[in-house]
């Protein structure tokens, strides 16, 4: 690990001072627009916008980055990601905030493509999975630092949005000044959304509802915590609870995954996480019980999203699993999208607890159609799986088909080692 923090510190470092601005803008206008008086369901679609925006630019900032090249589209959406902060709090406008939101989203998406590909350019082979390590607990710590600088803020002022601007423009020199040069941009072609579903249905339906809880938690954590009465501490740390139960949990899941049917482990995950957002919606006002459910419910969803690429993977040729990548992405951002305004209105309806309504109807609903497919499906022979990469959400596909080469090299690698033993023993 040290190896890896001293060849890609700067691009690290850049990494988390991106996250921590993304992370602070996204907490401050779930509790600036209740402030504000925005309904509901107006600062649900606010908060979908980001998602719209994220997918488009995890389809389109490739192509760009081709035909102008790295550092132009990273200044480029960088500068416009400083600009859309500073405008939230000087047009308090629903419309206007979801039009910003979507810039958001298409700018972080497109940064990210840029950044995860020098990430990847600047390790080595055998350093990957390291660095995909690294990458996975900067993110996750960056989002947690965000919420202790929106305990001490003031959403109701300029700071904490001139701060996350501030941070944004600041993380550019670490990564600018210390990348030369640019890398060449390849991604995999795509696999058709047809052939991944008839590959891996559970896979493709599991992304699909997961992405749904990813959208409704982090996007209207803030403005449930606000409508369940919490002051500004606690709801900074219920939702550093979140993404600190999504690193807790991701790698004791993924040890689990690579030794049972992965049919199981994503039933028992999603199970988990469903109970608890159950309990959550009834009991979820208490700051103590949110905590708790805050963790589980993180801690379940994360990994959940490793475990079903890890799924998918499992039948697929090493060939086509970069490929498969871009397309289970695209069905988690579709879920994605539609989470925060589906929670923001049952949340209209039922008060504080539709927000872990929504949560515990969508795990609850993969762990029968897990259920099911078992009953479809034999399972894959626990040597023949494909190798479990903790990767976050928040990724674009560049780093998941990073994650899935990563995959590939070790599977290789452990049946060189098991030929070379039967060898010996021979």
């Amino acid at each position: 690990m040290r190896q890896v923090l001293a060849s890609s510190s700067a691009l690290l470092l850049g990494m988390l001072l991106l996250m921590i601005g993304n992370g602070l803008q996204g907490s401050v206008l779930g509790v600036r627009g209740g402030l504000e008086g925005f309904s509901t369901f107006a600062l649900s679609v606010v908060m979908s916008g980001y998602f719209l925006g994220f997918l488009g630019g995890s389809q389109i900032t490739p192509h760009l980055i081709r035909r102008v090249g790295h550092v132009r589209v990273f200044a480029a959406l960088g500068s416009f990601i400083s600009a859309a902060l500073i405008i939230f709090p000087t047009l308090t406008d629903p419309t206007v905030w979801t039009i910003l939101r979507i810039i958001l989203g298409f700018c972080f998406s497109g940064v990210y493509v840029t950044a995860e590909s020098w990430l990847n350019n600047a390790t080595t082979n055998d350093m990957r999975g390291k660095t995909l390590s690294a990458y996975m607990i900067v993110q996750t710590i960056g989002m947690v630092i965000a919420q202790g600088i929106l305990s001490i803020g003031d959403p109701s002022g300029y700071i904490l949005f001139i701060v996350p601007s501030v941070l944004v423009s600041i993380s550019f020199a670490p990564i600018l000044l210390s990348v030369s040069p640019t890398p060449p941009f390849e991604t995999s072609k795509p696999m058709t959304l047809r052939r991944l579903f008839a590959v891996s249905p559970l896979g493709c339906v599991g992304m699909f509802l997961v992405g749904g809880v990813f959208g409704a938690q982090l996007g209207m954590g803030a403005v449930y915590a606000t409508q369940a009465g919490f002051t500004l501490p606690e709801v900074s740390t219920f939702l550093a609870a979140i993404f600190i139960g999504a690193l807790v949990f991701q790698l004791p899941i993924g040890w689990i995954s690579d030794r049972l049917d992965r049919r199981l482990v994503i039933l028992g995950a999603a199970g988990i996480g469903g109970v608890a957002c159950l309990a959550g919606s009834v009991m979820g006002t208490q700051l103590y019980i949110a905590i708790g459910v805050a963790l589980l419910a993180g801690g379940m969803a994360s990994p959940l999203y490793s475990l079903l690429i890890a799924h998918t993977s499992d039948f697929l040729e090493p060939d086509d699993m970069a490929g498969s990548s871009g397309g289970l992405i695209f069905i988690n951002g579709v879920g994605a999208v539609g989470g925060p305004m589906i929670a923001g209105w049952l949340m209209g309806l039922f008060g504080p607890s539709g927000y872990w309504l929504l949560q515990a109807i969508l795990m609850l609903a993969i762990v029968g159609y897990a259920a099911w497919r078992m009953t479809r499906r034999a399972a894959t022979p626990v040597d023949e799986t494909a190798a479990y990469v903790a990767v976050m959400p928040s990724t674009t596909p560049v780093a998941s088909e990073v994650a899935q080469e990563w995959a590939i090299e070790q599977a290789e690698d452990d049946a060189e080692e098991a030929e070379i033993q039967a060898a010996l023993l021979e």
